[in-house]
């Protein structure tokens, strides 16, 4: 048989369509899957190294590199997306995988204006601030755009699982539309619908555990796609997410100055009420309710992906942790977007009479092509060891930003208050809400 070397980007999509649907495969059995599915190629294992690499789409263990301390620091994964779509959000940005450690970022493809708008951004899943959720509980925030309600406003709508059953949802919609975007979370956690989730969302909103309800949320998702014929579509994104489980954290980048320990024990009553809600419902009343909605099996290795202890439950918490929004929200093109203490893009909620929880990504000043696309994951008003500390404790290491750099070289080790703590944080919690 005549071989051939196909071109660059025959062999990328290939090579990324073959992740996709078999995303555990290593690199040499990648390549002869490839060779065997194009018998006519001729393809060096180097070259779909390189290829998976630069695609980020090689499955290792969170990278490790040696820390200041003398120990060892474990930083999140990330991957691409395969096949990811950035403009259909903007075309004023691409991503890029840069590195290991680093992972992906987003880069900007022209030249843009300070004040500019990059792009708009509706939440992949909403868990929002415990203030809002209360409001939604109350029936006085839409369920699903958390945007608060006109109670008078005929447009308003009631969950409609309350109508049919003789437990009571007091989740209400902006309109038709919310209630039908809804149907991709709501109804698992729909107390009317599945009273298996009640348990978990009231011991996350009496803990104020915000990455337990995300994965709630997140994990709702995934099911229901499931039953929608959407998992490939929502799987790949969710995988995506950069991430580190609880145990990483916990073991290698945790760090006791200032934060509480992890507490193992708020994780495994967490995973039984998880497991409860979408797996194990006590009684027969609730497990018949749930299969009326789970109506299609689960896949065993899909399962443990989502509901393994380790390797699911604390690996989701972890991935939930470091991607959420400032205000709550799971975003799919905001969570590429890499630190900087001195960040050159702001996001904003300024869509508050249409959907509070759609994101509004700003240049702050002048971005060159080519520049990379930097938010903040920090107060940029604390102290450089503050913002430094913080960092480190979600596995990011020591943070080496130019301005982080330079606030070091200009340190005096006998500077014993750390200012700026506390300066500016209420104006930058009201700017992330479009107050100011």
């Amino acid at each position: 048989m005549t071989t051939s070397t196909p071109l660059e980007v025959e062999l990328r999509d290939a090579l990324v369509s073959l992740k996709l649907q078999n995303p555990g495969l290593g690199i040499a059995k990648t390549h002869a899957l490839l060779l065997a599915s194009h018998p006519s190629w001729a393809v060096s294992e180097k070259r779909v190294r390189k290829i998976l690499q630069s695609q980020g789409l090689i499955l290792h263990e969170a990278p490790v590199a040696p820390s200041g301390s003398g120990t060892l620091t474990v930083y999140p994964s990330s991957r691409i997306i395969p096949n990811f779509d950035v403009n259909k959000w903007t075309p004023k940005a691409k991503v890029q995988y840069f590195n290991q450690k680093k992972g992906k970022g987003l880069v900007a493809t022209e030249d843009i204006a300070e004040g500019e708008i990059m792009w708009k951004e509706d939440p992949f899943i909403l868990a929002p601030e415990w203030e809002i959720f209360d409001m939604q509980v109350a029936s006085t925030a839409c369920g699903f755009c958390s945007t608060p309600l006109d109670i008078s406003s005929p447009l308003t709508i009631s969950c409609p699982a309350s109508a049919a059953s003789s437990s009571h949802c007091s989740i209400r919609f902006c309109n038709r539309l919310c209630l039908a975007r809804s149907s991709r979370h709501h109804p698992l956690l729909c107390h009317a619908a599945n009273p298996a989730s009640i348990p978990i969302l009231k011991w996350a909103r009496e803990t104020q555990w915000l990455a337990l309800h995300a994965l709630v949320q997140c994990t709702s998702r995934i099911l229901l796609a499931i039953q929608h014929g959407r998992l490939e579509e929502d799987w790949k994104i969710v995988r995506g997410f950069a991430e580190l489980g609880l145990e990483e954290r916990f073991k290698y980048s945790f760090k006791s100055g200032g934060h509480p320990e992890p507490d193992r024990a708020a994780w495994s009553k967490a995973h039984a009420l998880y497991l409860q809600a979408f797996s194990e419902p006590p009684n027969a009343v609730e497990k018949r309710k749930l299969s009326r909605i789970l109506k299609k099996p689960l896949d065993s290795k899909l399962a443990g992906e989502l509901f393994d202890y380790e390797a699911g439950f604390l690996k989701g918490l972890g991935r939930m942790s470091l991607n959420l929004e400032a205000h709550g929200g799971l975003y799919t093109l905001h969570s590429h977007l890499n630190h900087s203490c001195s960040p050159n893009v702001s996001v904003r909620h300024l869509d508050q009479r249409t959907a509070l929880s759609r994101i509004t990504i700003i240049a702050k000043g002048p971005i060159k092509a080519g520049e990379e696309l930097l938010v903040t994951y920090v107060n940029p008003e604390m102290h450089f060891k503050t913002r430094r500390r913080e960092l480190e404790a979600w596995g990011f290491g020591i943070c080496e930003c130019q301005r982080c750099v330079a606030e070091a070289k200009n340190y005096k080790e006998d500077e014993s208050v750390e200012p700026g703590i506390h300066a500016g944080l209420e104006s930058e919690l009201k700017a992330g809400l479009g107050v100011i």
